[in-house]
C-alpha cells in the first residue's frame, strides 16, 4: 500500500505540467519538488474532504427522513437514489459551465461556497430549534414540516452542485497525469484511487453514523460542514495554484453535436446520402454535407463504441444503490443489538467495504503476476462479467433473507430517539449480500474505468469518463424510479413502509432477475472491449521509446541487408 500512496502522489503531482503559465507564484521559497509534493497532497486531500462531506450526508438520510421528517421508506428511499445521482450528474454539467461559459476559478469559488450553503442548511432542518430559540413571553420556536422539507430539499441542491464543482474542476481524474501510464500501471491507480475512496468511506460510516445516531443525532450533519471547511482552507492554502486547467480538447457539445447531426441526416430521405458511407456518424463529416472535421468524427466513433459498456452499467449501478435504500431498511428492520451495544445502521455498509479493501491488494499481486508472464494479463471484462454476476446474486440473497427475516419474532427497538417493532433476527444475518455487492464494486468500477480511459484516443479521454458518470447516475434515477413503479403498481406491498407487512423480497427477485439478464446480455458483446483492450495495448507498446528504437534499428538492419544482397545496385549506388 505505501508504494501504491507514493504512485498515486506521483500522478497526482504530474499534474503541475499542465497548470497556467500565468499562475502566481507566491510559494517561491519552495523547490519544484516540495511545490509538486504539496500540490499532490492538498488535491488529495480535497478529494477525501468532499468524499468525507458526501458520505456523511447520505450515511443516515433514510434514518432522517423516516424518522424526522415523516417519510414512508419508499420516499426516503428516493430521495437518497436522487440525491446521489444528482451528485453524480452535476461534475459533468459545471465542467461545461467551467469549459463554454464562466471561469474555471470564478466557478470553484461559487461551488464552494454553495456547498459551504448546503452543508450549513443541512444543521437547520436537523438541530432542536426549541432548545435554542425561546422569545419574551417564553414560546417555543420550531420549523413547521413544511419549512423543514424546503430547506432539506434547498441544502441537498446547493450541496449536490457543490459537490459537482469540485469534482469537476478541483479533483478531476486528469489531474493525476494518466496519459502516459501503461495498462498495468493504470489498472492499479484505479484499485488503489478507489481502495483510498472506500477506506474513506468505511471510516465515515463508522463515525458519523453512530455520532448521528447515538451520541448527538442532531449535530450529526454539521460534520459534513466541518469537513468542508477542512476542503476550503486547503484550496486557500495554494491560492489557486491547484487548480487543474486541461488541455484544449474536444467538448462534450462536441461530441453531443456530431451525434445530434448525425441523426438529423439519417433522418432525411436516403437519396440525398452521399455514397460510400461507412457508419452512421460519418454523415456528421464535412466531406458528406455535415459541419464537423475528420477527426472530431471520428473521435465521437471511437467513443460510441464504448456506448454498450456504458449501458450495461445502468442496471448495475441501480443494484449498487440498494446498499444504501434496500438494503438499508432490511437492516434498520433487524436486531441491531451485539453485545449490549446498538450498532449504527450504516455500519453495516462497511461490511460492504471490507471486501473491496482485501480483495484491492490480492488483485494487484495477480494483475503484476500476469503482466510479468503473460505480457498483457488478463481483460478487464472478465472482472465486469464476474462482477455483475455477484452483484445479480446479491440481490437475489437480499430475496431470501427478507424472507427468512420474517420468521423472526418481533421486537422493540429504538433508533434516534423512536420506537420501532422490528425483526429479532441479528443484523449479521444480511452480511452475506453485503459482501457479494463489495466484491462486485472491487471487480467492476475500476475495470469499467479502466476501459473508459484507454480505449478511446487520449484527445477524448475526458469526455469518455464523464459518460460513464452519466450513464452511472442514470442508474441511480432508474433505481428511484423502480421503486416508485414497484410501490405504485403493487399498492405498496413491493416496497411496504411497514417490512413485515409487505413483500419487499419480491422487488429483490425482480431486480436480481434483471441484472441476470443484464449480465448474460454482456457477456455475449464482452469479447468485443477485450478485443480493443488488445489493440490498444499493443499501440501502446508500439508507441514506447525503447519500442520505436528497436522498430527502427531493426529496419535499418533490413534495408541495409538489402542493399548488400541487391543484385540490381552497382559499386557506384552502393556508395
Amino acid at each position: 500500500m505505501p508504494g501504491a500512496e507514493k504512485q498515486l502522489l506521483k500522478n497526482a503531482a504530474g499534474k503541475e505540467q499542465r497548470l497556467s503559465s500565468r499562475r502566481s507564484n507566491h510559494a517561491g521559497n519552495l523547490s519544484q519538488p516540495e511545490k509538486k509534493l504539496q500540490e499532490a497532497i492538498c488535491v488529495l486531500l480535497v478529494e477525501l474532504c468532499e468524499r468525507f462531506t458526501f458520505f456523511g450526508i447520505v450515511c443516515n438520510m433514510i434514518l432522517f427522513c423516516t424518522v424526522k421528517l415523516g417519510y414512508r421508506n419508499y420516499q426516503a428511499a428516493i430521495v437518497n437514489m436522487c440525491f446521489v445521482g444528482a451528485s453524480m450528474l452535476t461534475p459533468v454539467l459545471v465542467g461545461w459551465l467551467a469549459e463554454c461559459l464562466v471561469g474555471r476559478i470564478k466557478l470553484v469559488c461559487i461551488c464552494m461556497f454553495l456547498h459551504f450553503l448546503g452543508t450549513a442548511l443541512l444543521p437547520v432542518v436537523a438541530f432542536p430549534f426549541e432548545d435554542i430559540y425561546i422569545d419574551r413571553r417564553h414560546i417555543l420556536h420550531t420549523l413547521t414540516k413544511r419549512e423543514q422539507k424546503i430547506v432539506f430539499y434547498f441544502a441537498l441542491l446547493t450541496a449536490s452542485l457543490g459537490i459537482g464543482g469540485i469534482r469537476a474542476i478541483v479533483c478531476p481524474l486528469s489531474a493525476y497525469n494518466l496519459e502516459d501510464c501503461g495498462p498495468k500501471e493504470l489498472l492499479s491507480f484505479f484499485n488503489w484511487f478507489y481502495w483510498l475512496i472506500n477506506l474513506n468511506s468505511a471510516v465515515v460510516f463508522v463515525i458519523i453514523s453512530y455520532i448521528q445516531q447515538s451520541v448527538a443525532r442532531n449535530l450529526g450533519f454539521l460534520i459534513p460542514f466541518v469537513s468542508m471547511l477542512m476542503a476550503m482552507i486547503t484550496i486557500h492554502m495554494v491560492r489557486g495554484e491547484m487548480i487543474y486547467k486541461p488541455k484544449s480538447d474536444n467538448s462534450l457539445l462536441t461530441t453531443f453535436g456530431v451525434i445530434a447531426s448525425a441523426l438529423k441526416a439519417c433522418c432525411v430521405r436516403y437519396r440525398y446520402f452521399s455514397g460510400g458511407v461507412t457508419n452512421w456518424l460519418d454523415h456528421a463529416k464535412e466531406n458528406y454535407g455535415g459541419q464537423y472535421s475528420e477527426t472530431q468524427v471520428e473521435s465521437t466513433k471511437s467513443l460510441a463504441r464504448l456506448f454498450p459498456l456504458f449501458a450495461f452499467q445502468i442496471l448495475y449501478r441501480t443494484c449498487i444503490m440498494q446498499i444504501p435504500s434496500g438494503y438499508y431498511l432490511q437492516t434498520m428492520n433487524s436486531n441491531l443489538h451485539f453485545s449490549g451495544f446498538v450498532l449504527p445502521v450504516a455500519a453495516m455498509n462497511v461490511i460492504s467495504i471490507v471486501p473491496l479493501l482485501i480483495l484491492v491488494p490480492i488483485l494487484e499481486c495477480l494483475n503484476s503476476y500476469l503482466f510479468s508472464s503473460k505480457g498483457n494479463g488478463h481483460s478487464p471484462t472478465i472482472y465486469i462479467v464476474v462482477g455483475q454476476l455477484s452483484a445479480a446474486l446479491s440481490v437475489m440473497v437480499a430475496g431470501f433473507s427478507e424472507v427468512h427475516r420474517k420468521h423472526f419474532p418481533p421486537v422493540e427497538q429504538t433508533l434516534s430517539e423512536e420506537v420501532l417493532l422490528v425483526s429479532s433476527m441479528p443484523c449479521f444475518h444480511l452480511a452475506p449480500q453485503y459482501i457479494l455487492l463489495g466484491v462486485a464494486e472491487a471487480l467492476v468500477t475500476p475495470s469499467c474505468s479502466l476501459l473508459s480511459f484507454r480505449l478511446v484516443p487520449e484527445r477524448i479521454r475526458g469526455i469518455s469518463m464523464h459518460f460513464l458518470t452519466l450513464f452511472n447516475g442514470a442508474g441511480c434515477f432508474m433505481g428511484a424510479f423502480f421503486v416508485q413503479t414497484a410501490h405504485a403498481g403493487s399498492q405498496g406491498s413491493w416496497f411496504p413502509h411497514l417490512l413485515h407487512e409487505g413483500k419487499l423480497e419480491r422487488f429483490f427477485f425482480f431486480l436480481a432477475s434483471l441484472m441476470m439478464v443484464n449480465t448474460l446480455g454482456f457477456w455475449t458483446i464482452a469479447h468485443r472491449f477485450g478485443n480493443l483492450d488488445r489493440e490498444y495495448t499493443n499501440e501502446f507498446r508500439g508507441s514506447l521509446p525503447e519500442e520505436k528504437l528497436l522498430k527502427h534499428q531493426k529496419s535499418i538492419k533490413c534495408y541495409d541487408s538489402v542493399l548488400e544482397s541487391s543484385p540490381t545496385l552497382s559499386p557506384m549506388e552502393k556508395t
